[in-house]
């Protein structure tokens, strides 16, 4: 098993609290564990700025993308029970994807299309190659359509699930399914998947499905009024106003359960409970005496399922991820590594990941047997290089 050189380990802390300290994140929590035990953990900055309300490991953050995972292997446990394959056809569960176009010219308020060449599948809407994609990513005209139709865009919607994939299964694809790579609301899709086949809301299948046998009891799709204090603020950096809140956590509507139910960016978290969730996934499917998912459905999970076995940085559209694409490529659910040269960064290849848009990450090394957790408040994610950098910090400390 890696071990640590515990004077080096507070070097891990100490990137998160520089940030803190030169008033560019509001807060840092770390946390790094083997499949034994918690190996460091550190804790620093305000849960709201203004208010001086300090953060601690108790404290409840907006995990945003940091849900994608969940989704993917609660999905992942239907195709176990023999309830779906890869291959299937989407409109086989949501009819009302059937028959899907590709935009090819035009613009926003009038697209040129044609007829996809086949369906979507459930592989598709697993890896984001499904040709579907974000109202806020802004880099083109389909872009402008989700907008409009409040698709993908930061903020709450005021509609249901179901009625999100109606208005989404409208719209035409950004490219052939299968044969590109877009970070999309493709995992919100594999969420109304989720509810169609169970029969349940998406909250009642994660409750039942991995909240309550990992016992995630501070994790769901809001925050109640018994946990209201350890919420946290959400901030973003606005030129000539530096670190500015723009949802304070006495008035967030996450304190009620929301409209849609976002299986791609919908969950709240700790670091506590986020971590009994990693720590499954380093125990091979296993946590809390319960096996989630089987061995080799996560082992397979977290290979690249890519076309053709290419990466993020050779067949990506989309100019956005939660992580950095050289060297990359993606699974179920998952971003992996499969070049850490290329990817700039000393893990092993295999690690498997993903991230929040307000700067939170994960990540997994099934070589070194770590998981590695940090929570922020911060919006966008690529406002800074810090999860590069605490990648560096956790990898410096092994001997």
């Amino acid at each position: 098993m890696t071990t640590f050189d515990p004077s080096r380990l507070d070097r891990i802390g100490a990137v998160g609290r520089r940030y803190v300290d030169d008033q560019k994140i509001p807060c840092s929590v770390v946390q790094v564990a083997n499949k034994n035990d918690v190996i460091y953990v550190d804790s620093y900055g305000w849960a709201d700025v203004e208010d001086l309300k300090a953060i601690t490991t108790e404290s409840i953050f907006r995990i945003y993308s940091m849900t994608k995972p969940i989704t993917s292997i609660v999905l992942m446990q239907l195709y176990e029970e023999g309830d779906l394959l890869l291959e299937d056809p989407l409109e086989r569960y949501l009819p009302e994807f059937a028959n899907p176009t590709v935009m090819t010219g035009g613009s926003d308020v009038a697209p040129i299309t044609q007829p996809a060449k086949r369906s979507i599948t459930i592989r598709d809407i697993l890896t984001h190659c499904s040709g579907l994609t974000y109202g806020f990513l802004r880099q083109g005209p389909l872009d402008a359509r989700y907008r409009d139709e409040q698709l993908g865009d930061f903020g709450p919607a005021d509609y249901s699930l179901s009625e999100g994939v109606r208005r989404l299964a409208k719209q035409p694809l950004l490219f052939e399914p299968g044969t590109s790579w877009n970070y999309s609301m493709s995992t919100d899709v594999c969420g109304a998947v989720i509810e169609a086949i169970t029969g349940q809301t998406l909250a009642q299948a994660f409750a039942e499905r991995v909240f309550e046998p990992l016992q995630m009891m501070d994790t769901g799709f809001s925050v109640p009024s018994t946990s209201a204090d350890r919420f946290t603020s959400l901030y973003a950096q606005v030129p000539n106003s530096g670190l500015t809140r723009i949802d304070a956590a006495g008035t967030s509507n996450y304190l009620a359960p929301p409209a849609f139910l976002s299986g791609g960016g919908g969950l709240v978290s700790t670091i506590g409970d986020y971590q009994k969730f990693a720590s499954m996934l380093l125990h091979n499917g296993e946590g809390n005496g319960n096996r989630l998912i089987g061995r080799r459905t996560l082992e397979y999970m977290a290979l690249n399922h890519l076309p053709d076995g290419k990466l993020l940085n050779e067949l990506g559209q989309s100019l956005f991820a939660e992580v950095a694409m050289d060297g990359m490529g993606f699974g179920l659910g998952f971003s992996v590594v499969e070049d850490p040269a290329a990817n700039g960064s000393l893990c092993s290849p295999g690690e498997f990941a993903w991230g929040g848009a307000a700067s939170t990450a994960f990540w997994i090394d099934p070589v070194e047997e770590i998981t590695a957790i940090f929570m922020t408040q911060l919006l966008p994610s690529d406002t800074y290089p810090l999860r590069r950098q605490l990648r560096a910090a956790v990898y410096q400390a092994m001997t």
